[in-house]
């Protein structure tokens, strides 16, 4: 299985448009040691011919330009893309689905709750269903593992299993409407199974890590996760107000808890932050925070990371 992280950054990106905090104004001024970033986007495929999406970012049209295999070579309208599998509703997971409205077969893998907030409750995804079969949407379950396939029904190798790891919906959704979902169906991880049997997983937005979550994860051959702030406090001291990072449904990576403690005794081969918010200090590779990411075995992900399951 092929594994691209086409965008690497949490919602906004990094520079974020209207951030002027200490990275967004020193990568700006070209003073800082660490790269910009696009706003999360995975890809993955069995052979190279056929990707499917893992959520679709809102920077997934210039994420496809840079992308030499997500281009079309079958045809005047074609794309090697097959599918979207969503982990949630948030806007930087779903906005990306309306750049993809122009007549592409497409199959949606995504919670019924999920479904029926983009497609039901928000006419604007009217669009992806213009004629008939444009898009095919793949009812999931937490806990039920299914197959990705191609727009034809074409068999990929590749199995997905969703895993609840959150009951919080996108502040967009009423509460009332909340109130009438699963909750059980809000924030999905996922691991993927390539078909030589390498297991990935993919945590983009996670707030605890159960026991049993920390059992599945040790079985992994490469791990994508929540790598969105330093600190559980981070937005709170910079603005002197606001959430914290597990109000915000994320695990923060250091300190008494965090991820880098929480999962130190982790035997995955390669661990990589993902959704990494423009005011990490981990971006800057330069500063003691990436070093102590680097010596306890994570990597921090960039624009352009391979694996190869």
């Amino acid at each position: 299985m092929l594994v691209e992280i086409l965008g690497s950054a949490a919602g906004g990106g990094f520079p974020q448009w209207n951030c002027g905090c200490r990275n967004c104004s020193a990568v700006r001024k070209g003073t800082f040691r660490g790269k910009p970033r696009s706003q999360l986007q995975v890809a993955v495929s069995p052979d190279g011919g056929v990707w499917f999406l893992l959520n679709a970012s809102p920077d997934l049209r210039s994420q496809i330009e840079t992308s030499n295999f997500l281009h079309p070579r079958g045809g005047v309208r074609h794309s090697p893309i097959s599918g979207v599998v969503l982990t949630g509703a948030d806007l930087d997971q779903s906005l990306g689905l309306l750049l993809l409205r122009e007549l592409q077969p497409l199959q949606i893998y995504a919670t019924v709750s999920i479904r029926k907030i983009l497609r039901e409750d928000n006419s604007m995804f009217a669009m992806l269903h213009r004629v008939d079969d444009q898009a095919r949407w793949h009812d999931i379950e937490p806990g039920e593992s299914f197959e990705l396939v191609g727009p034809r029904g074409e068999r990929s190798g590749i199995e997905c299993l969703p895993l609840s790891v959150a009951m919080r919906y996108p502040g967009y959704v009423a509460g009332e409407r909340a109130a009438k979902l699963n909750p059980n169906e809000a924030v999905l991880g996922l691991i993927l199974q390539s078909p030589s049997g390498q297991r990935l997983g993919y945590f983009p937005a996670i707030g605890e890590v159960s026991s049993t979550l920390l059992r599945d994860l040790d079985c992994l051959d490469a791990l994508l996760f929540d790598g969105t702030f330093w600190s559980d406090d981070e937005l709170v001291r910079l603005q002197g107000q606001g959430q914290t990072a597990r109000q915000m449904g994320h695990l923060a990576v250091g300190g008494e808890g965090g991820s880098l403690d929480l999962l130190s005794k982790l035997r995955v081969s390669r661990k990589i932050f993902v959704h990494i918010n423009n005011t990490n200090p981990i971006l800057d590779e330069n500063g003691p925070e990436y070093r102590q990411v680097r010596e306890a075995g994570w990597e921090v992900a960039e624009d352009g990371c391979h694996l190869e399951l």
